[in-house]
């Protein structure tokens, strides 16, 4: 008999489970195990498959069904992955030059729907990467932390276009900003991307049981998925 974590053969019984298993206790790790235990290590594999399946509109009920993991650790695990999401837009270098970025914001809800919070992002029209990613509420703060998010280039050399929202006018430099309607065009991309993130984020939405009940698992779902979508767009 060895040890599963350090592969000792300094092993020790150590009492019975709950269940009436023998128990035993490594000396030299203090790793306490049992043998043939009901509930086996998650594989690698098994958590490459959900870490694909959280990028897909997928419940996490379905998810128990398609990989046979208990749902409290499927929680757990997806509730820890999501926390430890960067906050912050990563796109490559860009030159200096006439760069173009549109900018939208969209709204669900966490807990009920009387708690609206607002995604605001911004697209590079040439690369299509998310540029700039802010969630809050719909109001002058929100468009200020969308224009922060935006790294320094496109803050410097980018024309923007936005809806007519009075928000946008108050933050962005008047200069390189365009207020449009939808009929122009000029949001087309980052209207398109609004949909993407409903079709593939299941807490988006609006009439919907599976919604958020805490704001930071809410938030790691969108930026796991932002993440994923710009890392993509660098491998085409």
């Amino acid at each position: 008999m060895k040890c599963p974590r350090c592969d000792s053969q300094y092993i020790v019984k150590n009492g019975h489970t709950h269940t009436g298993k023998q128990s035993f206790k490594c000396r030299d790790c203090t790793r306490q195990f049992v043998i043939a235990p009901r509930h086996q290590p998650i594989s690698e594999d098994t958590k490459e498959l959900i870490d694909r399946l959280l990028l897909e509109k997928i419940f996490l009920a379905a998810i128990v069904r398609a990989t046979g993991v208990f749902p409290r650790w499927l929680q757990y695990y997806v509730n820890k992955k999501l926390r430890a999401v960067k906050r912050k837009v990563e796109v490559k270098s860009k030159k200096k030059g006439n760069l173009t970025i549109q900018c939208d914001e969209m709204w669900s809800f966490v807990g009920d729907k009387s708690n609206r919070q607002w995604i605001w992002l911004a697209i590079d029209v040439l690369t299509k990467e998310i540029g700039g990613v802010y969630l809050g509420k719909r109001d002058e703060a929100g468009a200020r932390g969308l224009w922060d998010s935006l790294p320094t280039v496109y803050r410097q050399c980018a024309v923007s276009y936005t809806d007519f929202w009075s928000a946008y006018g108050i933050v962005f430099p008047k200069k390189k900003h365009r207020a449009v309607g939808k009929d122009t065009g000029q949001t087309n991309y980052i209207e398109r991307f609004n949909n993407t993130l409903r079709k593939k984020i299941f807490r988006l939405g609006r009439k919907t049981l599976s919604f958020s009940k805490k704001l930071s698992t809410y938030m790691g779902a969108i930026w796991y998925v932002i993440h994923e979508y710009n890392a993509s767009l660098s491998i085409t």
